[in-house]
């Protein structure tokens, strides 16, 4: 359970680290964070290179951050963007593997957007369990 404390310290991260996004290309910079299993909050942001197919989304670079720090448990995300966007496929799939279906929280740069959950945004999941 997200408290409500936890919740905007989210957001507010997300919302906070969208300034670091390197984005020259796309000027769509993202910002995310994640609540992980100790309550500590780790985020990521949006980073594009010339050649585009090498560039990284928020999402995946708070995940991969997350994992790197020895975490494996993701228990809420915010994704904060010009206009509350949601993450795209690959990012859903990549939050998957670490969380269930957790609270996700997007959010424009003023905090206003929509609450929802990991699955509501990937029905018909396919994680870890589908492999055992």
């Amino acid at each position: 359970m997200v408290t409500d404390e936890q919740r905007m310290a989210l957001i507010e991260a997300a919302i906070a680290v969208r300034a670091q996004a390197y984005a020259p290309y796309s000027n769509y910079p993202v910002g995310a964070a994640l609540l992980l299993e100790d309550g500590s909050i780790v985020t990521g942001v949006n980073v594009e290179n010339a050649s585009y197919g090498l560039s990284n989304c928020a999402e995946r670079t708070a995940v991969f951050k997350a994992i790197s720090e020895g975490y494996r448990r993701i228990f809420a995300v915010a994704v904060a963007t010009d206009n509350a966007g949601s993450p795209c496929g690959a990012c859903r799939q990549v939050l998957t593997e670490f969380s269930g279906d957790v609270p996700v929280y997007l959010v424009d740069g003023s905090g206003n957007g929509r609450d929802t959950t990991l699955y509501a945004l990937l029905p018909d999941h396919f994680g870890p369990e589908h492999l055992e």
